[in-house]
């Protein structure tokens, strides 16, 4: 493989993971061999930064002031890193043999494409989808987020059946491959968000201003998932409630986003109340202050649409929701012929 255009930098973000790095980073070296390799260090107390010194002096290292978060710690790192592409990898990510061609044949093949995404497989059930961006992300009519091979929490087996190359909606923060050029117009991540959604959003804003986004299930990886906050910690669910109703406001239509910003309101109470009946108050909590945090920062997200441009066409015309807990669908493919 060789890489002379476009060049590639493979960015990982890391905040006290030296565990990973010595887990994960030995792959990134042995199959990119003619990328960039750059960790991008949110001013962690541990040793990680020592260790990729003296283990990997050909990595380039950029280290942040502060724990940014994911959106703001990439925005800040990507600054020092010159290449055409960008990979931002998560540092819980395995990569293997092979991981980047049909990456770049794609965009070397669809020169609208913006961004665009691997197989991500969960790397504890090897033979299934993992939860962060499976075969591809899309969205439901009131905007919650979904992938090929994920509905909630079922993960589908990878049997071949998202093997196609195809154009998705939005592409996991995970293992992202992004045209620089992008990133840089769209100005980055949205650093209100923090961690979580944020790639939904940049994605968002992408189509709005008329790119594409892709996803090849010819390059495969593997995502151990769960590194910095599990799927069952309360401090996700505020962040996904809140940066989800953040993107409906600020990447719809008003004449959308008003009822749909409403509609949410109702299914995510639905929401809490079911976490309450649970016993799990901590979620319940957690949705609660997603909405107040997101009444505060309305004005903020108001004046963000005034740069936005808006494709009508954003979400697969059903409700997950509805689809899911009333009707028991547990996969995309079923989901699509209905």
């Amino acid at each position: 493989m060789k890489l002379s255009s476009p060049s590639l930098a493979i960015i990982i973000l890391n905040w006290n993971g030296k565990a990973l790095l010595e887990r994960f980073l030995p792959f990134v070296v042995e199959y990119s061999e003619d990328a960039l390799v750059v960790l991008a260090d949110n001013a962690s107390s541990d040793s990680s930064v020592e260790f990729v010194k003296q283990n990997y002096p050909r990595i380039q290292i950029v280290v942040n002031e502060a724990n940014l978060g994911f959106a703001g710690g990439y925005n800040k790192a990507l600054e020092a890193v010159d290449a055409d592409l960008y990979c931002l990898l998560n540092s819980d990510v395995e990569v293997t043999p092979g991981w980047l061609n049909p990456v770049l044949d794609l965009f070397n093949s669809q020169p609208e494409a913006g961004i665009v995404q691997p197989k991500i497989k969960d790397l504890k059930n090897r033979s299934h989808f993992e939860y962060a961006g499976a075969a591809g992300g899309f969205l439901d009519f009131f905007g919650y987020p979904f992938c090929r091979g994920r509905i909630f929490q079922s993960l589908e087996e990878d049997y071949g059946q998202y093997d196609d190359s195809r154009e998705i909606f939005w592409a996991t923060g995970a293992c992202m491959f992004i045209k620089r050029d992008l990133f840089v117009s769209l100005g980055g991540f949205d650093t209100d968000y923090f961690a979580h959604q944020e790639e939904v959003d940049l994605c968002w804003r992408a189509h709005n201003n008329g790119y594409r986004v892709y996803y090849t299930g010819a390059s495969e990886v593997f995502h151990l998932g769960g590194s910095t906050l599990s799927n069952m910690n309360p401090k996700k669910t505020f962040l996904n409630f809140r940066n989800s109703l953040y993107s409906i406001t600020k990447n719809l239509p008003a004449r959308k986003a008003l009822p749909i910003v409403f509609s949410r309101l109702i299914l995510d109470g639905i929401a809490a109340v079911r976490f309450l009946f649970q016993f799990k108050i901590g979620h319940a909590w957690a949705i609660l202050r997603a909405h107040l945090s997101f009444y505060r920062h309305v004005p903020k997200m108001l004046r963000k649409r005034e740069r936005q441009h808006f494709v009508e066409k954003y979400a697969i015309t059903t409700s997950i929701v509805w689809s899911y807990y009333v009707r028991r669908i547990r996969t995309f493919g079923i989901l699509v012929k209905d």
